[in-house]
């Protein structure tokens, strides 16, 4: 049974114990309660949105069992470290929700159990119960723990109370929940006369062994490693470890011994005053022991061998390892028990085969004589018929005779009347073998002029297939020639508007080139009124430098035809001029564009423009 069994087991009571309603489903609030707690006695941290994501689907009902393990299994089980926690911690917490629940008693009955040995009880049952749920005790496991706790008590355990306990109920024969289990504690059946504080005593000391591992503790007299000298210390041996502290309540701890495979203990010989000696040898030390007797000491040496054998097979407690040696006993018993109620089953059915088989061979006796006396009666009849058969067949032997004679005489008849049929048929098969000639020269008849049929009814198919696509070829042909009669028609009114709009155009280029051949005169003539006004402005400047000069002694005064000079006449390199006449020539360009028809063509325009543009370039 490992670590996540042990926790679940404990885990399943506080779950239990929130199911209020016994409905199988505890509600999300209590469970991310529970899940805190848990994450807090087992010492890892917790994770509170992960619950919410984990049942994110459920909204807020509640969830089950089925649906709290997975959960349960990954954000906690499989975060937990062996040794990092008290296992302790955890029962008590399971053990606080699920008593509540649970285990009520009577207050002030002087049989209940203290709330402490209660949960040693509760621990200890859980320890010995099966892995299957609902929890229960085999009835072995109970007698077991009853008898350690009687052992640890001095006293003898009486095994009539617990069969009579068991006896009441034939529902328990198979196991007891832990709530049975205690109410039979506190009913003092089994403890009955005994002081509560050795039952309480007894009660830790196999929680102790059981639960704890602990598989001896004591006083024991221990040589020192220094000052040498003796001390008595309080021993407690686990499968991995011998502790030991100053005193019985385990508060102080002295010192602890790792046991393992390369450890061994020994008996000394009695000396330095002491006695029962013996001593626990490790790689590194040896610690030397003495007990108060001899039969402490076996004990103490049998005990520490034990433990080191189960640390050498790598088992990690005794108490565990005999629970599932007993459950391998019962599992063992349960089979003999159930092959022996097989083997009884089976020799009852082979005692009922048999007794059958007897029956049926009396049956079969009684049968055969009434059988015997029916072939009696069977063979009398037989004799009889046979008797009136043989009569019978004399007088149908005198008949044949009589009808074997007459029939001579028919054979003869027949065999003439045969002979005269098989001339008939030979005849008939002559004429058989002509009229299936004349079938078959007439079956080819036939086949042939179907032949031609078919052929004449090919020809005439595709004779009217080339007819009508004849037909769709001439259909076709009268709609090209109209098709094409119209276009002729529309291509004829298109030649005579593009001719009429060629005509209209070359008009249009006529008058433009006359508006050209005027604006050239123009020009010439403002040419030549530009060159006249350029000489007399070059004059006038000359008269008007001539005048601007100061008068020097001996120099004649400038005529007043001078004083003109300064005003200038405007070239023809002169920008505004220039502007005017590029605005003038772009006018007509429009004009002459507006003119001319789209047909007419792009070639007409550039030529055009390409002659006006080079008249109007004034140098």
């Amino acid at each position: 049974m490992d670590l996540r069994s042990e926790l679940l087991k404990s885990i399943w009571y506080g779950f239990t114990a929130l199911d209020l309603e016994k409905s199988g489903k505890v509600s999300k609030s209590q469970l991310k309660v529970l899940s805190h707690n848990l994450c807090t006695v087992l010492c890892i941290p917790h994770d509170p949105v992960a619950l919410e994501e984990h049942f994110r689907d459920d909204d807020d009902g509640p969830v089950s069992s089925q649906g709290y393990m997975p959960y349960l299994n990954k954000y906690i089980l499989d975060k937990v470290v062996e040794g990092s926690f008290n296992k302790e911690n955890v029962d008590e917490l399971c053990w606080t929700l699920t008593a509540k629940k649970n285990y009520q008693t009577d207050k002030n009955s002087t049989t209940v159990l203290p709330e402490r040995d209660a949960f040693q009880l509760w621990c200890l049952f859980n320890f010995l119960s099966e892995d299957k749920y609902p929890l229960v005790m085999v009835p072995d496991e109970v007698e077991y723990l009853l008898k350690k706790v009687c052992m640890a008590m001095s006293i003898e355990f009486n095994c009539v109370e617990l069969e009579d306990f068991f006896s009441q109920d034939s529902v328990q024969q198979s196991g007891i929940t832990v709530w049975v289990f205690l109410e039979m504690m506190n009913s003092g059946k089994i403890t009955r006369g005994i002081d509560k504080s050795i039952i309480s005593m007894a009660i830790e000391e196999a929680y102790r062994e059981i639960v704890g591992d602990v598989l001896k503790e004591g006083y024991l007299w221990k040589k020192g490693q220094l000052r040498r000298n003796w001390k008595e210390r309080w021993f407690t041996l686990r499968p991995s470890s011998l502790s030991y502290y100053t005193g019985e309540d385990r508060k102080d701890c002295q010192g602890n011994i790792a046991l393992d495979g390369n450890c061994c203990v020994e008996v000394l010989p009695d000396r330095d005053g002491k006695r029962c000696m013996f001593c626990l040898k490790t790689l590194s030390k040896t610690y030397e022991m003495s007990a108060s007797d001899t039969k402490q000491r076996q004990e103490w040496t049998t005990a520490i061998q034990t433990a080191i054998r189960l640390h050498v097979e790598g088992k990690k407690s005794l108490h565990k390892d005999l629970k599932l040696k007993r459950r391998e006993q019962r599992e063992q018993r349960e089979r003999r028990q159930q092959s022996k109620e097989e083997e009884l089953q089976r020799l009852r059915a082979l005692q009922e085969e048999r007794e059958r088989k007897l029956e049926e061979l009396e049956l079969l006796k009684e049968a055969q004589k009434q059988a015997q006396a029916l072939l009696e009666q069977d063979e009398q009849r037989r004799r009889q018929q046979h008797e009136q058969l043989q009569q019978a067949l004399e007088v149908q032997l005198r008949e044949a005779e009589e009808a074997r004679v007459s029939m001579q005489a028919e054979m003869a008849l027949k065999e003439e009347e045969a002979e005269r049929q098989r001339k008939r048929i030979v005849e008939l098969e002559e004429m058989q073998k002509r009229l299936e000639e004349a079938l078959q020269q007439e079956i080819k008849a036939r086949l042939d002029e179907e032949a031609f049929r078919y052929a004449q009814a090919g020809l005439l198919a595709e004779e009217e297939d080339k007819m009508k696509a004849l037909m769709n070829l001439q259909e076709e042909q009268e709609e090209y020639i109209l098709k094409t009669q119209r276009e002729k028609q529309e291509l004829r009114q298109e030649m005579e508007a593009k001719s009429q709009a060629l005509e209209e155009a070359q008009r249009q280029l006529e008058e433009v080139r006359a508006n050209r051949h005027r604006v050239d005169q123009d020009v010439v003539a403002a040419q030549r009124k530009l060159r006249q006004a350029s000489t007399n402005v070059k004059h006038w400047n000359v008269q008007m430098n001539r005048l601007m000069r100061p008068i020097g002694p001996g120099e004649k005064r400038p005529s007043l035809g001078s004083s003109f000079s300064a005003f200038q006449i405007p070239t023809q390199r002169d920008p505004g001029l220039r502007l005017r006449r590029r605005s003038d020539s772009e006018g007509q360009d429009e004009e002459s564009k507006e003119n001319v028809d789209n047909r007419a063509g792009c070639d007409l325009e550039k030529r055009h423009s390409h002659t006006s543009n080079g008249d109007m370039d004034i140098p």
